[in-house]
């Protein structure tokens, strides 16, 4: 079979064709629909829970399994505010808001093109003085709601590795340098979510502290800056989708001498998928000194005690996933009509292998299921026997399967099955025998 003709979709449109197709495939879901949905949240469906689930085990996979030098943890939600004192969350955590006095919205003033002008109604010199709003969620801990119970829900994943950095230097026998990771949770009370699953109060984070000796952070940050973006390239999005932008000397916090965002061509322009940090000592000196425990490293080589420096690279998994499908969005003209199709990577698709007999003929489901039996337990299978074969090769065209079966008539005489590319759409016959072989070659 020859190759489709390829038609890029228009960046302008691409926005809600990706949208419309994780509602309709089962990717993410407005969260609480029934009831009118509640702003800012998502579900993620059948099928959006499983690409989420690659994206996050694909960054582990590369920051913790391949690595000798780093290890994991997974840190509680729930902290009390000293650890926010601590980071500096309590007092700089804040966007600058203003309300329109004419219409009443409320607005990020940094976030607006004209500081001066309600861009909801258009009328200028009507917005009340700038406040600081802290973005974390602040709750109670306990059955008394007081001071002495107030607690936060952690706005990043960072703080619980700077806080374990003692236990896992002792529990883990690493030495700098040497990295925590940690994906899971983050929540923030964004004033302005948008984009989708790109802004929003709750999302996921993908996060590495990676602990050096001081006069190496400059090495380690280049060599983290240059390491991550790759990492994107490797797992699909095109090197022109891409880009790594160094931060200019106003944007940088206090403690940080370098921070680096990968960014990645959204609809809307380029926008930060993760943020490599150059953070100095600040964090470990901090809670050493609120906490009054040493946070430091003796380094029996050098006869040497100092405080590691701490280079972060600080991804969001959800906005992730959102640029993966965006990157991954094709649409091609086969025989006079338009195929939809996801080229993701094989690590990141939900399904790696589609199981699909070619009628629900009781003689072809027995051989089918036994197929989707072997393959099972080493790729994740989807299984459907309903609808013509075209129709459901374009649903798993739309659902990023790299590879389809179709066991037919013939597997009963032939014991031999089709294996359909998704890419190319060309067709192989393929012995059940070798099958599993067969993709082992083509997957891992």
């Amino acid at each position: 079979m020859s190759e489709p003709e390829t038609a890029t979709p228009e960046e302008t449109g691409l926005f809600d064709k990706i949208v419309n197709l994780t509602k309709r495939r089962g990717f993410v879901f407005p969260s609480a629909e029934i009831y009118g949905g509640f702003r800012s949240t998502y579900d993620y469906g059948p099928v959006g829970v499983l690409m989420l689930r690659n994206v996050k085990n694909s960054w582990w996979r590369s920051m913790v399994q391949m690595r000798t030098d780093v290890v994991g943890i997974d840190a509680a939600i729930l902290s009390p505010p000293q650890v926010w004192e601590a980071s500096g969350h309590l007092a700089n955590f804040t966007d600058p808001l203003v309300d329109c006095r004419a219409c009443g919205a409320r607005h990020r003033i940094d976030k607006l093109d004209d500081p001066d002008t309600c861009p909801t109604c258009g009328k200028s010199g009507q917005f009340t003085e700038p406040r600081q709003f802290n973005l974390m969620f602040k709750t109670h801990a306990g059955p008394v709601e007081n001071d002495g119970a107030v607690a936060y829900l952690r706005p990043e994943t960072a703080q619980g590795m700077f806080t374990n950095f003692a236990n896992v230097l002792n529990t883990s026998r690493k030495r700098p340098p040497f990295g925590i990771a940690q994906v899971g949770k983050s929540f923030r009370n964004e004033i302005t979510p948008q984009n989708f699953v790109f802004r929003t109060r709750e999302f996921e984070q993908m996060e590495l502290e990676f602990f050096v000796p001081p006069d190496e952070a400059e090495k380690w940050y280049q060599y983290w800056c240059a390491e991550r973006l790759q990492w994107y390239i490797d797992h699909g999005i095109p090197a022109d989708q891409l880009r790594l932008r160094a931060h200019d000397a106003d944007e940088l916090s206090h403690y940080s001498s370098g921070t680096s965002d990968v960014e990645y061509l959204f609809p809307w322009g380029w926008d930060e998928l993760e943020g490599i940090a150059n953070r100095g000592d600040y964090d470990l000196t901090q809670h050493a000194t609120h906490s009054g425990e040493k946070l430091d490293y003796f380094d029996p080589a050098t006869n040497e005690r100092y405080t590691p420096h701490v280079v972060e690279p600080a991804a969001g998994a959800t906005r992730t996933m959102m640029a993966f499908l965006m990157a991954a969005y094709h649409e091609e003209e086969v025989r006079g009509e338009t195929r939809t199709v996801l080229r993701l990577h094989h690590r990141i698709a939900p399904y790696q292998i589609a199981v699909l007999p070619l009628s629900k003929k009781d003689t072809l489901i027995p051989p089918a299921q036994q197929v989707l039996s072997a393959l099972q337990p080493h790729f994740m299978c989807d299984y459907d026997e309903t609808q013509a074969i075209g129709r459901r090769y374009r649903r798993q065209d739309e659902l990023g399967t790299p590879y389809c079966v179709t066991i037919d008539f013939d597997s009963l005489d032939d014991n031999a099955v089709t294996v359909r590319d998704r890419d190319s759409m060309d067709q192989e016959r393929v012995p059940i025998a070798d099958l599993l072989d067969w993709f082992r070659e083509r997957l891992v």
